[in-house]
This record gives structure tokens, C-alpha cells and sequence, in this order.
């Protein structure tokens, strides 16, 4: 009987260091993904702040203002998932609201560049079979993310309606 009981408490000495093993990993990996996002958000305000420089310097139109906006998208779409490591990393639990903001950012975001890309096709003397091919399934995509935004918006309303009010009797 002591051998059987020596078992079972030597099982759960494991079991609680294994736990205690995984959960500082856990903590580890989250400290360096924030890290390495948060450095990458860096690049990337860096990177928006050239791009509108050059705007402002040399105006070619509507593209340099479109490649900035993209960017500052971009950047706002890491400090999004920045937010959510750090409230996971808190909380130990996955919130999903921050990964539906960021899902509707980058469809925006995905929205201005197809809308880029489809005016640049639309210049005299560039349409061609093939850019014909390309524009048919931009516009197949953008009208896929046009339905896919208020999805995500009526999500986020839902999600933040049923936070307000507590569930049960």
C-alpha cells in the first residue's frame, strides 16, 4: 500500500513541475513575442514616417499617401497584437475581440490596396487581357472583404454587448 501512495504523490510532484516548467516557457515566449513585436512596430512607425516624408517631398499622386496610410495600417495592426499578448499574458486566457480588431484592420487595409492597385490598372494604354484576368479577381476579393467587414463590426458589437451584461439568472 505505501509503494502505491509514494506513487501517486511522486506523480503529482512531477506533474506540478512539469506545470511550473511549461508556465515559465510560456511566460518566456510571450516576453520575447512582445518583444519582437514591439521592435517590428518600431520599424514600422520608422518606415511610415519615411514614406510620408517622401510624400510631402516629392508628390506623385495618390500612391506615396495610400503606401503610408498602409503602413500606419500595419503598425496599428501589431500594437493591436501587442495589446492582445499582453492581455493574454495577464489574464492567462485568449481574448478574441483584439484578434477580430486586428482582422478588420488588415481587411482595410487589404481594401486600400486592391483600390491602389485597380486605379493604377485603369491608366491609358496598360489594360490588357491578362490585367482584365487580375481586375475580375481583385474585385471577386474586394467583394468578399466588403462582406467580411460588417461581419467582423457586428462581431465586435456582439462580443462587447455580451460583456456588458453578466451571463446567468
Amino acid at each position: 500500500m505505501k509503494s502505491d501512495e509514494e506513487g501517486v504523490r511522486g506523480a503529482g510532484g512531477l506533474i506540478e513541475q512539469a506545470t511550473r516548467a511549461f508556465l515559465k516557457i510560456e511566460i518566456l515566449a510571450y516576453v520575447i513575442l512582445g518583444l519582437l513585436l514591439a521592435l517590428t512596430a518600431m520599424f514600422g512607425v520608422v518606415s511610415a514616417i519615411a514614406s510620408l516624408w517622401a510624400s510631402v517631398t516629392n508628390p506623385d499622386g495618390a500612391t506615396s499617401i495610400v503606401v503610408t496610410v498602409d503602413r500606419l495600417l500595419f503598425v496599428l495592426m501589431l500594437v493591436e497584437i501587442l495589446h492582445t499578448v499582453r492581455v493574454s499574458f495577464r489574464s492567462g486566457t485568449l481574448v478574441c475581440e483584439p484578434f477580430l480588431i486586428v482582422g478588420l484592420i488588415a481587411s482595410i487595409r487589404r481594401v486600400l490596396a486592391i483600390t491602389l492597385e485597380s486605379s493604377q490598372a485603369s491608366e491609358p494604354g496598360k489594360w490588357t487581357p491578362d490585367l482584365a484576368a487580375i481586375l475580375q479577381a481583385t474585385m471577386i476579393e474586394l467583394s468578399v472583404l466588403g462582406g467580411l467587414i460588417p461581419i467582423m463590426v457586428i462581431s465586435i458589437v456582439l462580443l462587447r454587448y455580451s460583456n456588458r451584461f453578466p451571463h446567468g439568472d
